[in-house]
């Protein structure tokens, strides 16, 4: 394995940390809400009284900013190495996840951890042992 240093870039990643954490806890102090992205969507999903403006404006934030970010530098290029099939089961299989975990990376990741939730510690643990050995059968064993 080696590292791309060219492509290391510890302060960007360390202000997009910060801006995250940010959010979320401006989120937990003036709404009482965890920044879980899958709860919020699916809120907006079954809608109830009086929770559908600030979920729509979190998401339309989320949408936002690729091109806010476009207006001061340039987009990276994406590149996709699996097929449209392969990335369309990968979605489901995460969205089945976050509905078996109660949650997803963001809401255990984030918020539950430093809230110190053992229920969180657990599904985070969980789901980086799932990426894990995700990486190492279809990298490893089938040569992906």
């Amino acid at each position: 394995m080696t590292i791309d240093w060219s492509a290391f870039t510890p302060w960007s990643a360390l202000i997009g940390g910060a801006l995250i954490g940010v959010a979320a806890s401006l989120l937990a102090l003036g709404n009482g809400r965890i920044a879980g992205i899958s709860g919020i969507v699916g809120g907006l999903l079954a809608p109830q009284r009086g929770e559908t403006a600030w979920r729509l404006a979190f998401v339309g934030g989320l949408l936002a900013a690729p091109w806010a970010y476009r207006l001061v530098a340039a987009m990276p290029r994406l590149q996709f190495d699996s097929s449209w099939g392969v990335l369309i089961v990968a979605g489901l299989l995460v969205g089945f996840g976050t509905r078996l975990g109660s949650g997803c990376t963001s809401g255990h990741g984030v918020c539950g951890l430093s809230r110190l939730s053992p229920r969180s510690l657990a599904a985070t643990l969980a789901f980086m042992a799932a990426g894990f050995a995700t990486v190492f059968v279809v990298r490893h064993l089938i040569g992906g």
